[in-house]
């Protein structure tokens, strides 16, 4: 089972892991890219993190990790926000990023659903 239902997810989180969630296309004028958010919990809350990087993957290569930034400037992605509650960050990440409740998966598992992608040749929906 690839997705985390929601008490798995909340589980995680309250354990000290990332969660996270491929979102699918991002692109710019030049680029193609793809997007993916995160919540890790820190010190400061569950941070909400949204990450844009340029799709330069494959059937071969999905480590979306490894992946350059689509803006320089923004290597580590931009933060949507810090909260006290894991519920409270996967709301955050569904109001501001497009997040499904559903398809939340283990940090370096948003490959899998990238992968996905690239075997649907990487649809704009």
């Amino acid at each position: 089972m690839r997705y985390l239902v929601e008490s798995f997810a909340v589980g995680a989180l309250k354990r000290g892991q990332v969660i996270e969630q491929f979102l699918g296309r991002a692109a710019t004028e030049d680029l193609a890219g793809v997007r993916s958010v995160s919540i890790e919990p820190t010190k400061r809350g569950f941070i909400v993190t949204l990450h844009a990087v340029e799709d330069v993957g494959g059937e071969h290569f999905c480590d979306l990790l490894e992946f350059p930034p689509l803006d320089p400037d923004d290597e580590f992605g931009q933060e949507l926000g810090a909260v006290q509650e894991p519920l409270a960050a996967m709301a955050l990440a569904e109001d501001q990023a497009g997040a499904v409740h559903d398809r939340w998966v283990n940090a370096g598992v948003a490959g899998a659903d990238y992968l996905d992608y690239v075997c649907a040749g990487r649809p704009t929906t």
